[in-house]
């Protein structure tokens, strides 16, 4: 019999988001904001606060630390587009998570992937 050994399995889900606002996207404050809120539509819990830095052409990548996986998104500005990468633990519903940025960015055009691992 094999027996499970440490942390739950894991889901990796990744977002993208076309036709996002450039203003919104070069806004560290607001995407800081938005990867907590969909953290906590999710039941999940962060480790510590969001981590933003930069990018050339004013994009933006930031990372939401987790108890057991992240959140982290990339931003490109000059194509409307957000990245969203999401590593939770199996159980925990990241929908949720990919719902709060759907509604919060305003759009419709989303293309979701999902891989379960470990």
């Amino acid at each position: 019999m094999i027996q499970a050994h440490g942390p739950p399995p894991l889901v990796h889900r990744t977002a993208d988001f076309r036709g996002v606002t450039a203003s919104l996207l070069r806004d560290p404050s607001a995407l800081s904001g938005l990867l907590l809120s969909a953290a906590g539509a999710a039941g999940l819990t962060t480790a510590e606060p969001p981590l933003v830095r930069s990018l050339p052409r004013d994009g933006i990548a930031a990372v939401l630390l987790l108890a057991l996986g992240h959140l982290s998104l990339h931003t490109m500005p000059e194509r409307e587009l957000l990245l969203l990468d999401l590593l939770v633990p199996q159980g925990r519903d990241p929908q949720k998570a990919i719902d709060v940025f759907t509604r919060k960015l305003g759009v419709t055009d989303v293309r979701a992937g999902r891989l379960d691992r470990g």
